[in-house]
């Protein structure tokens, strides 16, 4: 990589952080999976420096191009509001349980296991205020043809999918949450995918199933692990995990979140009438982590099963 292209890629990154919102803070070099160079940017609001997001890219990426910089500039602008939120890294699925993502690695790597697919590290966390330390590792991975589809495979083109796809594959069970243990694969594929709709869907969803959501995410998110400050009701990413959009996100919540959250634009606050109704969303944890926990089965144990 040269000084002049990795000053390119910083001066445009610079650019489209601006028109969404954010300052650029800091660039430095890194490597990926396979040791090769990338660039990681430390980007912040300018109302509070202390507030931040790392996006880390191949050195080598070029985005300002006509298909992709709308794209970037559109991840970034929701990444400015997300971070206003009191854990801009927390957000909530449809089962009941408050997660936290991290220490992803990207951008994406080939497979090393010579299956033809992209895979990308992290982990994601039980964040419910306690004392739990649960987490699982996770080895998210794309086939190459249906790498096809997405516009670069890095991340602000694909991080919103393939959390959806974790918290997808979380709601049916097929991850657990533990205190230490291998990576857990989560297939991101073409079942993920409407491809006469040309657009990502994870789960179809009532009126009533998103009010609940919402509701669900403001407890956790302001109420309990925020001090009843603010959270994005009209976040794009819940709208695609929901397939919904992010403006009837927030018109739902505005019809049924009356006396039980407070709005400040697309914002809403946890009440202490919401804050009242702990032991709901608590059973609702429990129940949620439970469904994701291995079941033995008991007539095995009795040898009643036929084998």
């Amino acid at each position: 990589m040269t000084a002049s292209t990795k000053n390119s890629l910083a001066a445009s990154l610079k650019s489209a952080a601006s028109q969404a919102g954010l300052v650029l803070l800091s660039t430095a070099a890194g490597t990926d999976f396979n040791g090769q160079p990338t660039t990681i940017f430390q980007l912040g609001l300018p109302s509070d420096a202390n507030r931040s997001l790392q996006l880390e890219l191949s050195a080598a990426f070029d985005f300002d191009k006509a298909d992709l910089l709308p794209q970037m500039t559109e991840h970034l602008a929701a990444q400015a509001k997300r971070l206003r939120n009191p854990r801009p890294d927390c957000s909530v699925t449809l089962a009941g349980l408050p997660i936290a993502f991290g220490k992803f690695q990207w951008p994406f790597h080939r497979s090393t296991s010579g299956a033809d697919t992209y895979i990308v590290h992290g982990e994601m966390y039980l964040a419910d205020g306690g004392t739990q330390n649960l987490y699982a590792k996770i080895a998210a991975s794309v086939t190459v043809t249906f790498a096809e589809i997405v516009p670069a495979m890095e991340q602000p083109y694909a991080e919103a999918f393939v959390y959806n796809a974790i918290r997808k594959t979380v709601d049916l069970g097929q991850l657990e949450f533990l205190k230490s243990g291998n990576r857990q694969p989560v297939p991101v594929t073409t079942r993920f995918y409407g491809r006469w709709q040309k657009k990502f869907v994870f789960t179809e969803t009532t009126e009533q199933e998103r009010v609940d959501f919402l509701l669900r995410k403001v407890y956790w998110l302001s109420g309990v692990l925020g001090n009843s400050q603010p959270v994005w009701i009209a976040d794009p990413r819940d709208g695609q995990y929901l397939n919904t959009t992010g403006a009837e996100l927030l018109r739902a919540a505005r019809e049924a979140g009356t006396g039980l959250i407070t709005f400040d634009g697309e914002f809403a606050s946890a009440t202490p009438k919401l804050m009242e109704m702990a032991p709901k969303y608590q059973a609702e944890l429990e129940a949620a982590l439970n469904f994701t926990k291995p079941q033995f089965n008991e007539s095995m144990r009795s040898g009643q099963a036929n084998m």
